[in-house]
């Protein structure tokens, strides 16, 4: 006798209560954030002078961030699923190494750096360059946080999409930088997208990284994250709706992947 699969995909049926208590610990905290905003004073507070500046600021810095994270990403993407060595190993894990090391290190890390006494920051001084505590600050923690996602999202997809397009291309004879521009880039260009709004979204959200190696001033070094700690402190209520600003953005960056995957599937499929 053949056992009928007990759920639509054959899955176990106590699979869906675990299941079902995750999505609720992911759900409830912004479901939470919404019945507790302010409505009445909410375009007030988003609308404020602190607000728009600390909004603008981190849209800004987290485009230069993003493009930063693209010219370099790219090509450690390309390279390291091209190479396998070990030499290759070892650069690959301390490139990702900011995707599991606490921000606030990541920010002593650079203020050591880069910063007035740091490594290369002293040397940067000596010709009037600092580095540590401005807006430029804030763009390289952006960038030291949120380029392994764009690397990982691109890696991935070229070990998908293999070398056999691109040892075609060489047989006709097209070079190596023009098969790159040709032939690599555009197979791989649905998981670029991708790595490029993960890479925005991250740099959107650094807070750590930001206030340890940037500081935390209006207009120069508060961003978004930075402001809602400030009003988080002073007063609980007035920190809700940039944060529901947040979430949105965030929300919308996570639709806009899930979708854009899904449809790239169905047209592979």
């Amino acid at each position: 006798m053949i056992r009928r699969p007990s759920g639509p995909a054959g899955l176990p049926a106590w699979l869906y209560l675990p299941a079902a208590l995750g999505i609720t610990l992911i759900v409830l905290p912004p479901v939470a954030l919404l019945t507790k905003t302010p409505w009445s004073t909410f375009l007030e507070q988003v609308a404020s002078e602190s607000s728009r500046q600390a909004l603008v600021l981190s849209l800004q810095t987290a485009a230069v961030s993003t493009v930063l994270c693209i010219l370099l990403g790219v090509p450690m993407a390309v390279v390291f699923a091209r190479h396998d060595g070990m030499l290759s190993r070892v650069l690959r894990s301390l490139v990702l190494l900011p995707l599991v090391l606490p921000p606030v290190v990541g920010g002593i890390a650079l203020l050591y750096t880069f910063g007035r006494l740091g490594l290369v920051g002293e040397h940067l001084r000596a010709i009037g360059i600092d580095i540590a505590f401005t807006s430029t600050a804030v763009v390289l923690a952006q960038t030291f946080v949120a380029l392994p996602f764009l690397v990982i999202s691109v890696e991935g997809a070229l070990r998908v999409a293999g070398t056999r397009y691109e040892e075609v291309a060489a047989t006709l004879g097209a070079g190596p930088t023009r098969t790159l521009w040709r032939v690599t880039i555009p197979l791989i260009v649905p998981s670029l997208l991708a790595g490029v709004v993960l890479a925005f979204a991250r740099a959107m959200g650094e807070f750590g990284a930001t206030i340890t190696f940037a500081g935390n001033a209006p207009g120069i070094t508060q961003t978004a994250p930075l402001a809602i700690y400030v009003a988080e402190i002073d007063d609980p209520q007035a920190a809700i709706p940039l944060s529901l600003v947040l979430v949105i953005v965030s929300l919308i960056v996570v639709v806009g992947v899930h979708t854009r995957r899904r449809g790239t599937g169905q047209v592979a499929s």
